[in-house]
């Protein structure tokens, strides 16, 4: 078990560089109407879904999710607002990805950023940060 915890915590790092590379690299191209796909954006969802798959398998063996104890702040957090914010975020991030595969020049490009930057946004706001106060340090 703390091995996936710490799995999980470590990878969100790769997780945020990979989706912020992906943005930066999709704005530029978007800029520069290009038309050639980049395999960050591949890259960038696997480790989310990566990420996902591990939080999933902790969701299920975690002490930190108990229905029991909904009212107390760090139970619903990792029970309820954590799991289906990162669902959401990964949703975009897929949706983005697909529907960017289909289109070409300019439009794929901002597809991705749109999607991407929505994505890391709810996940930035779902992550346990240290000055959360939810029980969890920096890795």
């Amino acid at each position: 078990m703390n091995i996936l915890i710490r799995a999980h915590s470590g990878l969100r790092y790769v997780v945020l560089a990979l989706l912020l590379a992906a943005i930066f690299i999709a704005y530029s191209n978007w800029r520069k109407n290009s038309q050639e796909d980049s395999k960050v954006y591949l890259f960038a969802m696997i480790a989310a879904h990566t990420q996902m798959l591990i939080g999933l398998i902790l969701y299920v063996m975690s002490p930190k999710v108990n229905f029991d104890l909904i009212g107390e702040k760090v139970f619903r957090f990792f029970s309820i607002e954590h799991i289906f914010m990162m669902l959401i975020a990964m949703v975009l991030i897929t949706i983005g990805r697909s529907r960017s595969k289909k289109l070409v020049g300019a439009d794929k490009h901002r597809t991705v950023l749109y999607f991407y930057t929505m994505g890391l946004i709810i996940i930035l706001v779902a992550i346990p940060w240290p000055f959360r106060n939810l029980g969890n340090g920096w890795f």
